[in-house]
């Protein structure tokens, strides 16, 4: 059996080099050529699953190491009889990782103490939004979320339903919408000229979903009025090509990697292994678990007198700092367009090993009274294994 990988998809040769042979490719480049005696299909978001790339190769199984499914034709590939699988929820953890690490950060530039009394809201409330609304709440912040197709099915979720300019009055406002151009609630540009007008200074928008739901045209020149709100963008509608004058007006920007965790990519790749030992009713032969490295950061200690916040910000940074993938970022905008594109991807490609909190033994300086407290709590809250027992 030919199994034909993205090549940005870790753990492939682990995961399924027992069930054939694996051949990697770069995914925003693969053709139909490629495909020819492939009868497995493993791919990201950078590729485009349909007809013009897999009418008349014998691939009958295509699976999607990503939450999202927009760049699949999944009609076709139904009509096809070819078997689909996606990663739903696999890199949840490590979007909201990104988020808190960008409010925090919004919130030392505030000068907040607390993150008590802020208000987010939260479009789109799926596997990342959801889980980010449930973590917010839990950190005291009141959570607003727009999810019309969800609150229409009655859907339960962290926080409260509201309206979209509600959400947008918010001091945080996030998106993690899949992008839709039609049916009753499309997201293509669901925040353009309008909706961007009345975003205010001191807010922080950041979009870790696609690109596309925002306007970037409308948003650029957003950004170039008075009192405009603070933004964070890992996601660009023309990417891998970004507009230089958008990215230098937005606080912090970087390559499409929101997802990126060591946890969050490995997930998607063992869950469509598991999807395709289903299909060819085999059992599993690996675990995750047993794949993992040991984390780069393993132990942190958080004192006791520290505020929560302060601990929050400190044991979240010393996991993931975004302002570094901005910085490395940032000298690809001055590229020619091509360069730039390539620049892009290259990122990705290499992108540095970067772990969510779980992957952390927490030591709670204080003794056991310690792990009841709220430093504890807050902890808890954003992911880092603190005991569970004792906070009850």
């Amino acid at each position: 059996m030919i199994i034909v990988a993205d090549e940005n998809m870790p753990l492939v040769a682990e995961y399924f080099g027992s069930l054939g042979t694996v051949r990697r490719v770069n995914g925003r480049q693969l053709r139909k050529q490629d495909l020819m005696d492939a009868d497995v299909l493993l791919v990201r978001s950078v590729t485009a699953v349909n007809k013009a790339l897999l009418d008349g190769t014998p691939v009958r199984f295509v699976g999607t190491a990503t939450i999202g499914t927009d760049h699949i034709d999944t009609d076709w590939l139904v009509q096809q009889g070819i078997r689909f699988a996606a990663a739903p929820g696999c890199n949840a953890a490590s979007v909201v990782q990104y988020v808190l690490s960008l409010l925090v950060l919004h919130a030392q530039f505030r000068h907040l103490d607390t993150l008590t009394g802020l208000k987010a809201g939260i479009v789109g409330a799926g596997n990342v939004g959801g889980r980010l609304a449930a973590t917010l709440e839990a950190l005291g912040v009141e959570v607003v979320v727009s999810d019309p197709p969800r609150e229409a099915a009655g859907a339960a979720t962290a926080g409260r339903y509201g309206r979209l300019d509600e959400v947008l009055d918010c001091d945080l406002v996030s998106l993690h919408t899949p992008l839709t151009r039609s049916g009753p609630c499309p997201t293509f540009h669901l925040l353009a000229a309008p909706q961007l007008a009345g975003l205010r200074a001191g807010q922080l928008l950041v979009n870790s979903g696609r690109g596309p739901v925002i306007d970037n045209a409308a948003l650029q020149h957003r950004l170039s009025l008075e009192n405009p709100p603070t933004v964070a963008l890992d996601v660009w509608e023309w990417e891998p090509a970004v507009t230089s004058e958008l990215a230098s007006r937005c606080w912090l920007g970087t390559p499409h990697i929101a997802g990126y965790s060591l946890e969050g990519k490995s997930r998607g790749t063992d869950m469509i292994y598991r999807a395709l030992c289903s299909y060819l009713g085999q059992p599993p032969a690996q675990q995750l678990e047993g794949l993992l490295p040991p984390a780069p950061v393993y132990r942190l200690q958080a004192p006791d007198l520290a505020s929560p916040v302060q601990a929050l910000t400190r044991s979240l940074l010393a996991c993931y700092d975004p302002r570094e993938d901005d910085a490395r970022f940032r000298p690809i905008l001055a590229l020619p367009e091509q360069a730039q594109r390539e620049a892009f991807d290259a990122l990705r490609r290499n992108y540095p090993v970067r772990r969510e909190p779980s992957s952390v033994a927490l030591e709670i300086e204080g003794g056991p009274a310690a792990v009841t407290g709220p430093v504890a709590r807050a902890l808890k809250a954003a992911g880092f294994p603190v005991d569970s027992a004792a906070l009850q």
